[in-house]
């Protein structure tokens, strides 16, 4: 295979459809694989018999439904990109079923277990972290790379950067305009001890910006003083489940979480729904 199709298709991810490293780079990965297996033949020579035996081969080695899935999401882009640029005449993917996956429902945390995680002993940068993972559902990486300039204190809102670099606003409740106050002049502190120059709203006590392992394993420590094993997404599930079950519309749900696809989002109802049944049986027995 010309490695320089693949090299222009990885350029276009990045310039045109705004994906991030991390993404580029599983494509780049799923795509690979699967020429290897095919062991580079040429495009037009790739049937939809090849695809099947490949996703055969993936069963077989062990690979999971999740992987399988967004193995094929890979070569379904690559294929699409090579037959708008003519580069093949038909597309061997256009007719492969998606394989179904049990639906699992993320874990979520009560509103009393949060409330516990929050009366510990935190350092304000460690609340500030728990109130906008949970108070702004934000991803990990959402929060990490957040600026100083990406929050409106008096306007009640921030600017999180999600998958693909899309922009959303999200609403800043009290707690959380309470602990970015009180983080503020400890970021100030940091920065003048350091003499830093950064626009980065999270540093640590060091004066190095805040990374996801630093996040996650500052959470799963939480998790331990309720008894749970946690992750940052997991208050990110909290937040949009406690949302619906307090009534919130589920496409304004959709918007606060930066899902492109409300059945993403919907995956919270059942949740809900499930939490309630737990709550019935809990009280009145089976």
């Amino acid at each position: 295979m010309d490695t320089q199709i693949l090299a222009e298709y990885l350029e276009y991810l990045e310039l045109e459809r705004g994906l991030s490293k991390n993404t580029i780079e599983a494509y780049r990965s799923d795509i690979l694989m699967f020429l290897e297996y095919c062991q580079h033949p040429d495009f037009d020579n790739i049937t939809r018999m090849s695809i099947n035996a490949y996703i055969r081969h993936l069963r077989e080695n062990g690979y999971s439904p999740t992987s399988v899935i967004r193995k094929i999401a890979s070569l379904r882009g690559f294929f699409k990109w090579l037959c708008a640029n003519e580069m093949c005449k038909i597309d061997p993917t256009i007719t492969i079923e998606r394989p179904k996956i049990p639906q699992r429902l993320p874990k979520v945390m009560t509103i009393s277990e949060i409330e516990a995680i929050l009366r510990e002993n935190l350092t304000k940068t460690e609340k500030v972290i728990v109130e906008l993972l949970y108070g702004c559902g934000l991803r990990v990486s959402e929060l990490i790379n957040l600026r100083i300039g990406n929050f409106d204190l008096s306007a009640k809102y921030l600017t999180a950067f999600g998958k693909g670099s899309k922009e959303r606003i999200v609403p800043l409740g009290k707690m959380a305009i309470f602990a970015l106050k009180e983080y503020l002049p400890v970021r100030e502190f940091i920065i003048k001890k350091y003499r830093l120059d950064t626009r980065y709203l999270l540093l640590s006590d060091k004066g190095k910006n805040l990374t996801r392992q630093d996040i996650y394993v500052f959470i799963h420590e939480q998790g331990k003083k309720v008894h749970k094993n946690i992750s940052p997404h997991t208050l990110r599930h909290s937040y949009a489940t406690h949302l619906l079950e307090n009534g919130a519309d589920l496409r304004v749900v959709q918007e606060l979480l930066g899902h492109s696809d409300v059945a993403t989002t919907q995956l919270y109802t059942h949740i809900s729904k499930k939490r309630l049944k737990d709550v019935y049986f809990a009280i009145n027995g089976n």
